[in-house]
């Protein structure tokens, strides 16, 4: 009986090990995906940055998107649906007293018989326009938080009356798709920009949306959503665009997994080339399910959107052990930020300022980020790891090796790491409280690195093979 316990004891001490430090083993051989890259949408913050000066303009895309920046290359562009003009059907300029004015996103049509208005959003087509001149390799995609209010039952595209009921009438889910189309095949045939994927929803299955709202939004239930993509799917197919249906952008893993059964069981999952999924929310249990049903269906998987609150570095370093799980657990290929700039913030959001005076400064979450999408390339293929605070990737000749760990304590972290490594020092970076992406080296004895994090610091080594 006392062996039994002792057993016990040692399994549970080896699992804390695992689980807070200890030694972490990192082989090429145990891969799991590819990934494509990482990103952001660009919903609200382009619209209200690409009004800046020119200057100002480069400067916030060149961190964004530079290979010593954040190095992002996946762009989410929102589709504004655009509230009624003379505000009939809901208070005036709802959404400034929510989310602020940067979410007042016009639509291209102010009227149901008016002609479209490509002027309407242009400065959000600037910042992506600038985006793919930077980035020839960038990906694009198209979404909607709502359509036009003259399409919805409540004649706002805050959302319905009923925030659990659905607000686009199903006689405009042909108008609604069309208008999705004209606006994708506008962007591609005047800017060469073509969207990879079009996104009709937004967070659909959530009673997050109503009249007079703080932003767009549009509740779709699961058989609503089903008969959208059925009228979508081959209108999107004559257009002679090459862009392909995303879904459906679910608020947490929960609400993707309710989504995800009910297309199988409608047979429309051959109508969508990708699978987006949210991780506000999420177990590890629904992120393990949603990745094996996807790749059950051979359909690619991305994490969409994500973001958190929280203070300081602390905030900043529990939505980077997110992003761990996340590649962990749901193995997407690819994980994008919800919001760039955010105005004095310092959680959801990589940089901040005011966007009246046009002033900005990188925040800590910046270089927090960067720690995983400045070294961790698209085409590098996550390993799979016994420590859930580390993430590791190998470049796709193999021939480079990337090692993220983190620490969110408030006292220091003893990790060991065991790898091929048959150098004798690779390049360490380490963000604290108080410094920023810091280089340094680090000593590699026969594959091993040996290293402390500081309370609330985060470190990536980089190492040849």
């Amino acid at each position: 009986m006392k062996r039994k316990v002792l057993a016990l004891f040692v399994m549970i001490l080896a699992a804390c090990n695992v689980m807070a430090g200890g030694k972490i083993v990192v082989t090429p051989e145990k891969k799991a995906q590819q990934i494509e890259g990482w990103g952001v949408s660009l919903c609200w913050w382009a619209y209200m940055c690409g009004q800046w000066d020119e200057q100002k303009v480069d400067s916030i895309v060149d961190w964004l998107v530079s290979p010593d920046g954040l190095n992002y290359n996946i762009f989410r562009y929102n589709i504004g649906g655009g509230d009624d003009p003379q505000y009939r059907h809901c208070k005036p300029h709802h959404m400034v007293w929510g989310k602020g004015a940067r979410a007042e996103m016009p639509g291209f049509k102010l009227y149901e018989d008016s002609p479209y208005d490509w002027s309407a959003d242009s400065a959000q087509i600037k910042i992506m326009r600038k985006i793919k001149e930077r980035r020839p390799d960038a990906i694009f995609e198209a979404f909607s938080n709502s359509a036009p209010w003259y399409m919805t039952e409540s004649g706002c595209c805050g959302g319905n009356r009923d925030k659990r009921a659905d607000n686009l009438k199903p006689e405009y889910y042909e108008a609604f798709s069309q208008y999705l189309i004209d606006v994708c095949k506008h962007i591609k045939d005047t800017y060469g920009i073509e969207f990879r994927t079009l996104e009709p929803f937004n967070e659909p299955l959530t009673d997050y949306w109503y009249q007079s709202g703080s932003q767009e939004g549009c509740h779709f239930d699961v058989k609503s959503q089903i008969e959208v993509v059925k009228k979508l799917y081959p209108m999107l197919k004559a257009s002679g665009l090459n862009t392909v249906i995303g879904a459906s952008d679910e608020t947490c893993t929960e609400h993707s997994l309710s989504a995800f059964v009910g297309y199988q069981k409608a047979g429309i999952m051959p109508m969508v080339g990708q699978w987006n999924t949210h991780t506000y929310y999420g177990s590890k249990e629904e992120k393990i399910r949603l990745s094996e049903l996807t790749t059950l269906q051979g359909i690619r998987l991305w994490q969409s959107e994500s973001g958190d609150g929280g203070s300081g570095i602390h905030g900043n370093l529990r939505m980077l052990q997110r992003l761990f799980d996340d590649m962990r657990y749901l193995k997407p290929a690819a994980w994008c930020d919800w919001q760039y700039f955010g105005e004095h913030d310092t959680q959801w959001c990589l940089i901040s300022g005011d966007f009246k005076s046009q002033r900005y400064y990188k925040i800590k979450n910046f270089y927090v980020r960067q720690h995983v999408s400045r070294f961790i390339h698209p085409g590098y293929t996550i390993l799979n790891v016994n420590n859930e605070q580390t993430l590791a990737a190998l470049s796709p000749d193999g021939k480079t090796m990337v090692i993220v760990c983190l620490n969110n304590d408030n006292k220091p972290l003893d990790f060991t790491f065991e790898t091929p490594c048959k150098q004798t020092t690779a390049e360490a970076y380490t963000t604290t409280r108080s410094a920023n992406l810091e280089k340094d080296e680090q000593k590699v004895e026969h594959g091993i690195i040996t290293t402390t994090l500081a309370p609330q610091s985060v470190k990536t080594f980089v190492m040849k093979m």
